[in-house]
Formats: C-alpha cells, sequence, structure tokens
C-alpha cells in the first residue's frame, strides 16, 4: 500500500518584491523573532512595542 505524501506549504513566497514567510516555516524555527512578521503564529511576543504598530506592506 503507498503511503500518501502530504502536501507541505511552502516556507516563503513574494509579494511586490519582498519576501514573505509563511506561518509553516515559523512555526518550523519554533519561536517568534521579533521582526513583526505577518504570519506569526506566536502572537508577536517578541516584537518591542515600539515596532508593533508599523505597517506590514
Amino acid at each position: 500500500m503507498e503511503e500518501k505524501q502530504k502536501k507541505e506549504e511552502p516556507d516563503y513566497y513574494f509579494e511586490n518584491g519582498l519576501m514573505v514567510f509563511t506561518e509553516a516555516f515559523h512555526r518550523k524555527r519554533g519561536y517568534c523573532c521579533g521582526n513583526n512578521c505577518r504570519h506569526c503564529p506566536y502572537g508577536h511576543e517578541k516584537v518591542p512595542d515600539s515596532k508593533k504598530n508599523e505597517s506590514k506592506l
């Protein structure tokens, strides 16, 4: 019996010339990097308050 391969989400995509990391990438890394990432699954816990209000392009 063949084992079904699960479709893995890509780690990033490009938008307006910028690389945007996906939630899958962040989960693989395992922690918030503090850069106010668009798809952060960790609630932006390490993002400084001064950076939290910045627009995410």
